[in-house]
């Protein structure tokens, strides 16, 4: 987490959200209706607690290229990019979501990541023309959902993606620029969108031995024609052999259950009981305003993709993100 709490926290009926995702709200008394407002394409999520980098100099994007998973060399202005940074391995170890402006590369990541991003930015700079900055004090970062008629003037920066915008606005400037966004919704509605999605979230989808291709990030933040960087070995072997040891699936769970499986769950077949052997783990559920109950699990690769599993108990049925 950043330490500041949210001035939108001060909105009517705000309620704080807890764990990695404190300092901003988790809803705003309805969040089944926040979810349809964004799914409308109206209203705006306060993502003010993710931690957010600037890379600057005349060699940001050559060097950062050095370091990603990335293409980023060329990276056009205003081009938005997902790349990550994996130990000597191939295990994940940051998630970035970059957009460079011409002059400055904006990077926001997960809560308080940023201090051990920014030391091994540091650590690699060399001789480098290149300035980074911790400017998680100064900006914060506010979702817009695809199809917002919101204006993202004001913004320090933006990046444009299938399901939205991300903008970067001064902290400074939050209260006043969001309130010309339309009406706020919290974590809760964004994460159950986030879990349709398909969208790995770091320290969700992952742990210490996750590889891209596990969750889904080839298709989106790994380039499987540039250059080296640390791990790229595993990359390249594991995809050539097609074997990665688990796979992400997304789960319609059981709506007649009132629990949801938290995070770290173990999952299990349905045929086997809740004694059975554990296959892996919930990674992230949600309560979804029109799928009910839904979760992304982390399973082993052999698990037979029509098998109905158990999730903390709960039973649930397959959707393939990662192929077996």
């Amino acid at each position: 987490m950043t330490g500041t709490k949210s001035p939108l926290l001060d909105l009517p009926g705000a309620v704080p959200a807890e764990g990695p995702d404190e300092g901003v709200a988790a809803h705003y008394g309805d969040f089944f209706r926040e979810q349809r407002e964004l799914a409308a394409g109206r209203g705006f999520v306060d993502l003010s607690h993710r931690g957010v980098v600037t890379v600057s100099g005349a060699d940001r994007l050559s060097w950062l290229h050095l370091l990603l998973t990335q293409h980023v060399s060329a990276l056009p202005p205003q081009q938005a990019a997902d790349a990550l940074i994996l130990s000597p391995n191939g295990h994940v170890e940051h998630a970035l979501y970059l957009v460079d402006d011409g002059e400055t590369t904006w990077v926001h990541v997960e809560p308080g990541t940023a201090p051990a991003l920014i030391a091994y930015l540091e650590s690699m700079k060399f001789f480098y023309r290149v300035e980074i900055a911790d400017a998680t004090a100064d900006l914060a970062v506010v979702h817009l959902p695809a199809g917002s008629a919101a204006s993202a003037e004001g913004a320090a920066a933006v990046r444009e993606l299938p399901y939205g915008r991300e903008l970067f606005v001064p902290r400074s400037e939050l209260e006043k620029l969001t309130a010309g966004y339309g009406p706020a919704a919290g974590v809760w509605a964004y994460e159950a969108l986030r879990i349709e999605g398909h969208r790995p979230r770091l320290g969700f989808e992952t742990d210490h031995r996750t590889i891209p291709h596990e969750v889904d990030w080839l298709a989106t933040a790994v380039h499987l024609q540039k250059g080296c960087y640390r791990g790229q070995e595993t990359v390249a072997r594991v995809h050539n052999l097609g074997r990665p040891p688990r796979r992400l699936v997304f789960l319609h769970l059981d709506g007649t259950e009132e629990k949801l499986p938290q995070h770290g769950a173990q999952v299990r077949l349905a045929s086997d009981g809740e004694d059975g052997r554990a296959l892996g783990f919930v990674t992230s559920s949600a309560r979804h305003w029109e799928l009910g109950p839904i979760a992304m699990a982390l399973v082993k690769r052999n698990v037979p993709v029509d098998a109905v599993l158990l999730a903390d108990g709960v039973p649930g049925t397959q959707d393939v993100i990662v192929p077996q």
